[in-house]
């Protein structure tokens, strides 16, 4: 490792961390002005406060770390230029790769780091953050049953489903409506029950009416106190994608939940695969960011870089404009009109080729 190389490299982690923490500052305060009130409101011990803010870090981190290496890298190379370092590197005959390979070395670091954090970390203080939230801060007791927040999943080629709550295990339902539809999407029936019980490999309906629409508009009521249900779901279903959140799970768990779903398909498994493959890509746009930073700083006037209020508003610039792209992949490759697989890449890969295309027009 030769001096130059660890010297750039000591000022762009220098320069990083910067950025790191007030980008991070910021987020922690505006969230906890947000929070604030209603923790006091269960007068909440500020030890448990303070210790879930802490296990929100890591969740944070891993959505701010390209947007600080952005920045990092432009602040450097502004820097960099105003002492006027590049100029003088680059009239010794060092050439652009070495100039920027301390850059993409730290960014790789940091995309290794983040894509263990998603895997283990993250996952493990996210839910001990929920666990203090619901039990220590406002002093609820364990859940016997989740409220879903988006109750709705087709359970068949022509079946939606409608859930109000489910037990902590998933074997209970609450509220259930089940509605069937013909080819055209015209209704033809409708279940309501008061619960469904999950029982050797087997959904039972209890208390509920049948409804049969017929094509000339007459409906006919059956009314149940139990009834067998041919529901294709398992209590994990719920467990996992109505009542949890794929970001709780490490990737060990959703690549298991997804071979036991993948003969059923569907909206459940398009939104985990997409998730599952989103979180392995995000980590890479740090060096995507690298790339397009480096691009940016040296497109403007050659080797001389610009200046690091321009950085900054470049920085905010390009990362609104990803975030936005690859949240509308992510939408579209759980929705089924993108496959997760480029879905989840599509935002690196557009702008893997903006930095590279950028790069190429770099004056030598």
């Amino acid at each position: 490792m030769t001096i130059l190389f660890r010297y750039l490299f000591r000022e762009y982690a220098k320069i990083f961390m910067m950025c790191f923490s007030g980008l991070m500052t910021v987020y922690l305060v505006i969230d906890f002005f947000e929070k604030v009130r209603r923790f006091l409101r269960y007068d909440a011990d500020w030890l448990d406060v303070l210790t879930y803010f802490l296990l929100k870090v890591p969740a944070i981190s891993f959505q701010i770390a390209p947007l600080a290496i952005l920045m990092a890298t432009l602040l450097t190379f502004g820097l960099l230029s105003r002492g006027h370092e590049i100029t003088a590197m680059r009239s010794c005959g060092i050439s652009l790769l070495r100039v920027t390979s301390p850059f993409i070395v730290f960014a790789t670091g940091i995309s290794l780091a983040l894509l263990l954090f998603s895997s283990t970390v993250i996952p493990w203080a996210a839910n001990k953050s929920e666990e203090i939230r619901t039990t220590r801060i406002e002093k609820k007791p364990p859940a016997a049953a989740v409220r879903l927040s988006q109750p709705w999943t087709r359970v068949g080629a022509d079946s939606l489903m409608h859930v109000t709550s489910v037990s902590v295990g998933g074997e209970l339902l609450g509220g259930v409506r089940l509605f069937q539809f013909d080819r055209d999407f015209q209704l033809t029936g409708m279940t309501e029950a008061a619960e469904a019980r999950f029982s050797d490999s087997t959904w039972t309906l209890y208390e509920g009416l049948q409804r049969q629409f017929s094509p000339d508009g007459t409906v006919s009521t059956t009314i149940f106190d139990r009834k067998a249900s041919e529901l294709t779901l398992i209590p994990d279903d719920f467990t996992t994608w109505l009542a949890g959140d794929s970001e709780l799970m490490t990737f060990h768990d959703i690549r298991a939940y997804s071979r036991r779903r993948l003969q059923q398909g569907g909206s459940q498994a398009a939104r985990l695969k997409t998730d599952y493959y989103g979180r392995i890509a995000f980590p890479f746009v740090t060096v995507v960011m690298v790339l397009v930073g480096i691009a940016l700083s040296l497109r403007r006037s050659g080797t001389r870089g610009g200046g690091m209020a321009m950085g900054i508003g470049q920085a905010l610039a390009v990362g609104f404009c990803f975030w936005t792209m690859h949240s509308i992949a992510i939408a579209l490759g759980r929705g089924g009109a993108l496959t997760p697989l480029i879905a989840a890449w599509m935002g690196n890969i557009l702008f893997l080729s903006f930095g590279l295309y950028l790069m190429f027009k770099v004056r030598y």
